[in-house]
């Protein structure tokens, strides 16, 4: 059972959260994690900006957080952990690269869930990431919005 709880803690743009979560269902499928549990919070900028100076020392907003609730590589149990959207970030980011905001948050969301998964693009794991673009990409291929 793959059980998504979403959250929308802004009030900016308006979001179809079923959609978000059958978004997530079919991402966790692709990736082989039926069995599964996360959270999906949507905030704006001013929220994620917070959340990255407290947990990343980043003192600006960003587009997606990832909190795993797992440590090691590869997914393990159920709970995978939580994923933070800014939905401000996600709209700017989509009009910048002339595609539509269903789309740029789509790309935000498996990329927050294959963080949960294990995969990683930064420090010393900088190598890995080409592996985890080629599984977002093929996640988001298979799911007719690649």
């Amino acid at each position: 059972m793959i059980i998504v709880d979403v959250q929308d803690l802004q009030e900016k743009i308006a979001l179809d959260e079923e959609l978000v979560r059958r978004w997530a269902e079919a991402m966790l499928v692709e990736l082989g994690r039926d069995e599964a549990e996360l959270s999906i919070v949507f905030v704006d900028d001013r929220y994620i900006r917070r959340l990255n100076k407290q947990y990343l020392g980043r003192d600006r907003a960003t587009n997606v957080i990832s909190f795993p609730q797992q440590e090691g590589e590869g997914c393990y149990g159920a709970h995978l952990g939580d994923i933070v959207i800014s939905v401000e970030r996600a709209e700017d980011e989509a009009s910048q690269a002339g595609m539509t905001f269903d789309e740029r948050l789509m790309q935000l969301l498996v990329h927050g869930i294959c963080h949960l998964c294990g995969f990683d693009h930064e420090g010393e794991n900088a190598g890995r990431a080409l592996e985890m673009e080629g599984v977002e990409q093929g996640i988001l291929d298979k799911l007719g919005r690649g």
